[in-house]
């Protein structure tokens, strides 16, 4: 953007030896962007970084202290925005070198961008994946810390995967990345709105807000770009109403660009009839269906064959943590899945629903987790109980709050007509246990809420636990 052309020039001096947010990272002949955070304002540490070594700052306001520091200042208006515009221009503006597609929404992001990758690289491209649980490059994996990094660590990344040779980037956008500007700046050749529900509202306070934010990620697209859309969700055409760039719609139950019908479904496979043409897929359940119907869409909004997608579709699998299906030695089933939030939650049980037998029995364990939006406490144990044979509330990842309580939070949304078949069991590891000791032969065990993550998180420590060894355990 030409606003910050004067920080451009600085860059293409080759005098900046670095950039920064975080004031600890400061070095001799960096700039530092001061942003104000949800904990700490970066206008506060100004006068250390210069003394530091920071030669340039670009902030809202300059303070007292810092101004007869040495020092050149950028008065900017959004210095996370400006952030974004710096880090890309400093990367050699990556993402311009490369076809990025984002996708946004509450549920379906891991698996949509995983899958995408794995498409696009059985199409025999090379490829980036920036995601909940791993970022990779061509195969290389780099850890992940949160759904969408910080503007430096994002466009360090996109610059390491041109210079890989990658011609292809698929990552997810979450709705705080939108908000606290971590994508401005980056180019993207498309972008993808797969649903909202009820989720992050201690972040955003409204649902309005919330869609809101989602929208921010399509009215900022470039008339270049395409705007996929599902518009089976009640605000789907909302989200691209003043997009700039070329919309096209997908939908399982309405007229469409991209549509598909179920079938089949069983707990192996699914047969999905699209675009008028019939085909298997390993992953089950309507919201996979919505899911694949994404990743179709999107490749052929990026010049591939029909064919050559649908022959490779049939052999993707789902992501790790996603409907992930275990055999255990009774002859049970146990359904290893993310589901953590009521919509999400829902999806996967109606898809159980719709496929087990009728003396098969449903043991859904579930919890929620601390510090987080407690208003769908009292909904996901709703939905469990109301859609389950017995239910057992758990732990998930505490944080710092009380487990007790939020188990208490969840129990408000149990009624006395569904207490008898309800446990609570608050150490979610014996929870787990007794759901494998119910279950009989060709019962199903849900086990929701932590699908990938390796660990529970306890007063801020996170220690080991992983659903699917503890399920295969007993």
């Amino acid at each position: 953007m030409n606003k910050y052309r004067s920080i451009y020039t600085i860059i293409d001096s080759g005098e900046i030896k670095g950039i920064c947010f975080d004031s600890r990272q400061v070095r001799e002949g960096y700039l530092f962007v001061a942003q104000k955070g949800t904990q700490t304002d970066g206008h506060t540490f100004i006068a250390s970084c210069i003394d530091k070594g920071a030669k340039w700052i670009v902030c809202e306001h300059i303070p007292d202290e810092a101004k007869a520091k040495d020092a050149e200042f950028f008065v900017v208006k959004d210095p996370s925005e400006a952030l974004g515009y710096i880090a890309s221009y400093y990367y050699g503006q990556p993402s311009e070198k490369l076809k990025v597609v984002g996708i946004t929404g509450t549920n379906g992001k891991t698996t949509t961008v995983t899958l995408l990758y794995n498409l696009f690289i059985s199409l025999g491209y090379k490829c980036g994946l920036l995601s909940t649980i791993v970022n990779k490059i061509n195969g290389k994996e780099i850890k992940s810390t949160h759904t969408t990094s910080d503007a430096i660590e994002l466009n360090s990344l996109l610059a390491d995967m041109v210079r890989k040779g990658c011609q292809y980037v698929f990552m997810e956008v979450s709705s705080h990345a939108i908000i606290q500007n971590r994508i401005a700046g980056v180019h993207f050749t498309g972008a993808i709105f797969s649903n909202i529900t009820h989720d992050h509202l201690d972040f955003h306070k409204t649902f309005a807000n919330y869609i809101k934010a989602k929208k921010k990620f399509f009215d900022d697209l470039g008339k270049d770009a395409f705007a996929l859309t599902n518009i089976d969700d009640k605000n789907g055409l909302v989200m691209t109403q003043n997009t700039k760039a070329h919309t096209y719609t997908y939908s399982l139950s309405t007229l469409a660009d991209f549509h598909a019908i179920i079938l089949e479904n069983n707990f192996e496979a699914q047969l999905l009839n699209i675009d008028n043409q019939d085909v298997w897929i390993r992953l089950i359940g309507k919201f996979n269906a919505y899911n694949i119907l994404a990743i179709y869409s999107t490749a052929l909004l990026l010049g591939f064959d029909k064919q050559d997608v649908l022959r490779q579709i049939s052999c993707l699998e789902s992501a790790e943590g996603r409907f992930n299906c275990v055999s255990i030695k009774n002859g049970a089933k146990a359904i290893i899945d993310y589901a953590h939030t009521p919509d999400a939650l829902q999806n996967v049980i109606n898809t159980i629903n719709e496929i087990r037998g009728s003396k098969a029995k449903l043991i859904t364990v579930v919890g929620c987790g601390g510090d987080r939006d407690k208003t769908k406490r009292p909904e996901m144990a709703q939905i469990a109980v109301q859609n389950s044979d017995r239910v057992i509330l758990t732990s998930d990842n505490p944080r710092t709050e009380d487990p007790e309580q939020i188990l208490i939070d969840m129990q408000e949304g149990v009624s006395a007509s569904f207490e008898s078949k309800t446990l609570t069991i608050t150490n979610r590891k014996e929870a787990i246990k007794v759901a494998c000791a119910m279950a009989d032969k060709n019962d199903i065990i849900l086990v929701a809420g932590k699908g990938h993550e390796k660990y529970q998180e306890i007063n801020g420590v996170r220690n080991h636990f992983d659903d699917k060894e503890e399920v295969l355990r007993y």
